[in-house]
């Protein structure tokens, strides 16, 4: 089995590796479509030799509008990277255009079509590096904002970033951006090393996870809104707790709230429609950050 996933690794990498002599180019990579003016888009990444494939959706007109990213969540396991679809989150997206945000979706090196080296992997289960992890994350969610943050019809301000899992980690680590920048954080579920050995309410080194969280919370300046679904198996509400605090402690604010079971696995919800709406009236109160800060 462990040859046929080799195998298969293989054949994804030479079928999307982008070729050596191209030119890598930013912007729109295709036409307007529905829902939401759906279009592809490309923006840098860590690798100057590769752009990061992402999806844009925003409200009719010309903006300026405020820009949420949304930043996925990942996989240490190479094959499913690999294989993974274009993240889209197109409920969530509704939910953020309807309320005057262009939302951008990227997706990060390492993953899907983008392809490229995983420059978040936090290592082994038991030496897991995960501030270095997090910090890797926050660096490419920062590269996307940035590029989004220089067009025309998006605001340079009051941008909002909404993390899931690993991606939620990230934003925890990009907590410490200029907050005239990025207003408000929201992340769901955040945390990495969840299901360790596929073991539903198991983390990898827990210790090393909550000791990176106060070391993000020590410099963080943006508020931070976390929501767990109370039948999440990868960061259970308990240990979100825990994970909370460990970036309280450290300085940090971190509003978490705990939402509803959704589905059979709560740490999905935010893929769903069922799952926004849950979480609506908390993502909401969150957002609400967003104008209250803005100048």
């Amino acid at each position: 089995m462990r040859l046929l996933d080799t195998l298969a690794l293989l054949l994804l990498s030479v079928l999307t590796a982008q070729p050596l002599s191209a030119q890598v180019t930013f912007g729109a990579a295709g036409a307007e479509s529905e829902p939401f003016r759906r279009q592809e888009w490309r923006v840098p990444s860590p690798d100057t030799d590769i752009a990061a494939r992402a999806l844009l959706f925003r409200p009719v007109g010309a903006g300026p509008f405020r820009l949420a990213v949304i930043a996925h969540a990942s996989t240490q396991n190479v094959l499913r990277r690999a294989q993974m679809p274009q993240p889209e989150y197109r409920a969530l997206a509704a939910f953020l255009v309807a309320r005057d945000f262009a939302v951008l979706v990227p997706e990060r090196l390492g993953h899907g079509a983008t392809g490229g080296r995983y420059v978040e992997d936090q290592g082994g289960c038991d030496e897991a590096d995960y501030a270095r992890a997090g910090r890797a994350t926050a660096e490419q969610i920062s590269l996307a904002l940035d590029y989004l943050q220089k067009q025309a019809f998006i605001r340079k301000d009051a941008a909002v970033v909404i993390g899931h899992s690993a991606g939620g980690w990230g934003a925890l680590a990009l907590a410490n951006a200029d907050p005239k920048r990025i207003s408000a954080i929201a992340v769901f579920a955040p945390g990495r090393g969840g299901h360790a050995n596929d073991e539903p309410n198991k983390v990898c080194a827990p210790h090393t996870l909550l000791a990176a969280a106060a070391e993000f919370g020590k410099v963080a300046r943006i508020p931070v809104t976390s929501l767990v679904a109370v039948n999440d198996s990868y960061f259970a509400p308990a240990f979100s707790k825990e994970l909370a605090d460990a970036f309280r402690s450290g300085g940090g604010q971190d509003d978490l709230r705990t939402l509803p079971a959704v589905g059979s696995e709560g740490h999905w919800m935010i893929e769903t429609e069922a799952g926004v709406q849950a979480a609506s009236n908390e993502l909401g109160r969150a957002l609400k950050l967003v104008v209250a800060n803005r100048p």
